[in-house]
């Protein structure tokens, strides 16, 4: 089975279906040893330094497998710097598959791209359908993660993170991925309660600090709900493929993802919200529309390259859990 790169999610049914195994670009980058090396690798190739860190990851994970010899490339809905990233993959003899998410979720032309997908990877609907009804065990499974996270308060903010980021692509082997939950759920089952002061809500891109969730439990608060991560883990339960990832917030209109963020404020009982953007990515624009319709105090803090957060955000973040307390 050959390995093939997406760039964030896609219907990773459709990979499985024709017998491919998903790799997930972005988890590959972040949980590399020496993850800031692969920016550098980049920036050596040519990449600029003003560009987002995320892509210049992507771009050296690919180059450097030599196992990964074509990429799906979600062209509408995600980065607005994959055009330029599918040319620099072509440039490499590397091949592009281009998804696109309809800004304005419309069905029709959302099937389309599936269909598309579906004949450029050789399988079929039939065989699709197999592979969404293997995986609703194992989706339910993570949705039980995220329920212990908030109302048993037995999860971390990291586990929980973990589960559900790693649904993009079920860490390319779902056999496995579920043995991982099985055995994790088991173990959760006698865990110890949270017993912290402040309960946040973490919201934009999963983040390039590899410790800020520890950070935010040693101050005395916890993520219970991470929004784009629980959309990767496709939380509405839809029995139609195409309405499943019509359903999913992230690649369309921030106002579908702050009526999601709204719902499970009240449900979750958060104190406050952690806006987590990347540097020079366009979505740092939207935190000025989440301040203006989200009634909750919000800080925004921003990252570059992987690594520790850094001390001035550290500082932030004190400053902005003493004031919740």
């Amino acid at each position: 089975m050959s390995r093939i790169g997406i760039t964030t999610t896609v219907p990773v049914e459709i990979i499985l279906a024709a017998g491919r195994i998903p790799v997930d670009l972005n988890n590959i980058f972040i949980t590399d040893k020496d993850a800031s090396k692969l920016v550098e690798a980049a920036e050596d190739a040519g990449y600029p330094r003003n560009i987002c860190g995320w892509i210049k990851g992507l771009y050296s994970v690919v180059i450097e497998s030599g196992d990964i010899d074509t990429v799906i490339a979600v062209t509408q809905g995600d980065c607005s710097n994959t055009h330029a990233l599918m040319e620099t993959f072509e440039m490499a003899d590397i091949k592009t598959l281009p998804f696109a998410y309809p800004f304005d979720r419309d069905y029709d032309l959302l099937k389309l791209q599936m269909d598309k997908l579906i004949a450029a990877l050789g399988t079929n609907w039939e065989a699709v359908a197999s592979v969404t009804e293997r995986l609703k065990s194992l989706r339910l499974k993570v949705a039980e993660i995220d329920r212990r996270t908030w109302q048993e308060n037995t999860v971390s903010g990291w586990d929980n993170h973990l589960f559900q980021v790693s649904c993009s692509d079920f860490d390319g082997d779902v056999d496995a991925f579920e043995q991982r939950l099985d055995a994790f759920l088991e173990q959760n089952d006698t865990a110890a309660e949270y017993n912290e002061n402040i309960r946040l809500g973490f919201i934009g891109v999963p983040p390039i600090f590899t410790d800020l969730y520890a950070y935010f439990e040693q101050m005395g608060a916890r993520v219970v709900f991470n929004e784009v991560q629980r959309q990767f883990a496709m939380p509405n339960r839809v029995d139609d493929l195409v309405e499943q990832y019509r359903q999913y917030t992230y690649p369309y209109g921030v106002f579908g993802r702050i009526k999601d963020i709204q719902a499970e404020i009240e449900k979750r009982n958060l104190d406050g919200i952690i806006h987590y953007v990347q540097s020079f990515c366009f979505r740092q624009i939207e935190d000025m529309i989440f301040r203006e319709k989200l009634d909750i105090p919000i800080l925004t803090i921003e990252g570059d390259k992987p690594g520790r957060v850094d001390a001035r955000t550290k500082l932030r973040i004190d400053s902005f859990l003493e004031m919740l307390k």
